[in-house]
């Protein structure tokens, strides 16, 4: 079973977290959001206090919609986006509406694929040998946070997990090991909203793919001035465009 942490009052929200971060790291989002809905702050597989259940996408996304308990919206980051996109897919009826954030539908090339494979577990051989506090370190100073602010980070919130929990994390749920989406993206009827920072090339490419997949019922909102972590770089800006669409459907 996932840990959970359960805050507020309303219609139900499941927040998934990105690799290496916990149900704690959400920052001023997660308060924001328990203001007017029951927040289900979920640990991921292999982290946080669920550090010891190995899963990868498939079967983790059956352990969160158990560990959520009924229909929601859901709302998933990076590695959490890609399990929402798995839990909307497997489970459509126990999501109301959908928030994918800085995430893809998967590496499409089987070569590129296992190169991703071959460089995830390059990363969970250093998890297990660092630990967690130098492994966290050193994944904050990838280029890929470069615009996140060390204070905004939730370092702290980082640190509850294990290294073999974020090894196992990247075995069975990296990018790597992920077989792709993008085929079954249409089949999503529920309400969409993919968002990306505007700063972040890659995964606001990836996003536009994601509404293109999915079709109508999506919509791709650009947080300005953020990057990959673009919920936690710009929380005002990121709640000004999630709150009306979890409000409005």
């Amino acid at each position: 079973m996932l840990h959970a942490e359960i805050c507020g009052k309303g219609d139900p929200v499941v927040l998934l977290h990105g690799f290496t971060q916990s149900a704690r790291s959400w920052g001023p989002i997660l308060p924001a959001l328990a203001s007017s809905h029951t927040v289900i702050a979920l640990d991921a597989p292999g982290h946080g206090h669920s550090a010891a259940v190995a899963a990868d996408l498939p079967a983790g996304a059956d352990l969160m919609v158990e560990a959520a308990g009924g229909s929601a919206a859901w709302v998933g980051y990076s590695m959490g986006g890609r399990f929402a996109l798995h839990v909307a897919t497997r489970h459509p009826n126990a999501v109301t509406r959908l928030v994918v954030v800085s995430a893809t539908g998967g590496i499409d090339d089987p070569a590129d694929r296992a190169a991703r494979r071959q460089s995830d577990e390059a990363l969970a051989a250093r998890a297990e040998a660092e630990g967690v506090a130098a492994f966290v370190e050193w994944w904050l100073d990838r280029p890929l946070f470069a615009t996140l602010p060390r204070a905004a980070a939730s370092v702290e919130s980082r640190l509850g997990g294990t290294g073999a929990g974020l090894a196992s994390s990247l075995r069975l749920a990296g990018a790597g090991s992920q077989e792709p989406l993008w085929s079954e993206l249409g089949q999503l009827d529920m309400p969409v909203l993919v968002v990306a920072g505007g700063l972040d090339d890659a995964y606001l490419a990836h996003g536009r793919r994601l509404v293109e997949s999915i079709g109508t019922n999506a919509t791709l909102a650009v947080i300005p001035g953020a990057g990959h972590a673009c919920h936690l770089e710009q929380p005002a800006a990121f709640l000004e465009v999630v709150s009306p669409f979890l409000e409005a459907h």
